[in-house]
């Protein structure tokens, strides 16, 4: 049996992450408290369902905690278990709320002694993020900030697809401009290489152009630092696994995600990928490669 856990914070799209899964045929539940999770699988596996996925988040009040040990027991009984979690920037989850004019869940969550009606929303999304802390740890986080809804319906079938067993490099380009990945595990700042925006031509391109890649490319310091990252990367990816990692998130950062960071990105997945299992994002772009 394989079970795929969503949780992550209000807002921040675990629907979307679920509907990407259910779509890929898996049995799908929402807002399950839990408690109620070895319960469910054990239901389920007398049915013959061998793909679930299940959204847990803090509407389930205190027993979301105990679900670390949750996944524990059910991983001792040689079920496939993945957990997903969902961050986003509090400014981009507070937007979110105020558009659609929701309630945060959070206050239906708490207990009535715990209630606390005079919570304003960024209150409500930093206590929930203090909640989830530990899952948040165990998972693998996705960024979803700057993400649009078929952007993270691709980046969940990614995820779904990979090899367990293996980690997983994941290499992304992002904007400065737009702030740090929060799913990021390493960061590098490309800003202080020759910038191609300033070139009138190459301006709208990105770094997967070959306009652009030629002229990364005639600089020693663009190939340096290549190599520079590479390097330290390789030196420390045994020391990753060896920590039981499951992904290792690298991040590159440029200024506004388009051209350095997206050109570098590209190199260094073609130098792993002949050894290692390799996915790639560039958030500026939108899109998963």
């Amino acid at each position: 049996m394989q079970l795929f856990l969503i949780s992550g914070l209000s807002g921040s799209g675990k629907s979307v992450a679920l509907k990407a899964l259910e779509d890929s045929g898996y049995y799908c539940v929402d807002n399950l408290p839990a408690a109620l999770l070895p319960v469910l699988v054990e239901n389920l596996h007398q049915t013959g369902n061998t793909r679930i996925a299940v959204s847990i988040d803090v509407r389930s009040g205190d027993s979301v905690k105990q679900l670390p040990h949750y996944i524990e027991r059910l991983k001792q009984q040689g079920i496939d278990v993945h957990l997903l979690f969902l961050d986003a920037q509090t400014d981009t989850l507070v937007k979110r709320f105020s558009e659609t004019r929701r309630r945060h869940p959070l206050r239906n969550a708490l207990p009535p002694a715990q209630t606390n009606e005079g919570l304003t929303l960024p209150e409500c999304v930093q206590l929930e993020r203090e909640m989830l802390a530990e899952i948040s740890n165990i998972g693998h986080r996705i960024d979803t900030s700057e993400l649009g809804a078929n952007a993270l319906r691709a980046w969940v079938k990614d995820f779904k697809g990979v090899d367990r067993a293996r980690i997983t490099l994941l290499f992304q380009s992002f904007g400065f401009k737009n702030g740090i990945p929060l799913d990021a595990d390493l960061v590098f700042d490309v800003r202080c290489l020759p910038n191609p925006h300033y070139d009138p031509v190459l301006r709208p391109l990105t770094g997967r152009d070959a306009a652009v890649i030629e002229f990364l490319e005639r600089n020693q310091n663009v190939q340096q630092m290549c190599e520079d990252i590479r390097s330290f990367v390789e030196r420390w990816l045994p020391c990753f696994i060896a920590d039981n990692r499951s992904y290792l998130t690298v991040a590159i950062g440029c200024t506004g995600g388009q051209h350095r960071s997206v050109y570098l990105v590209e190199k260094l997945a073609r130098c792993f990928k002949l050894q290692q299992q390799v996915l790639l994002r560039h958030r500026e772009l939108g899109n998963t490669y």
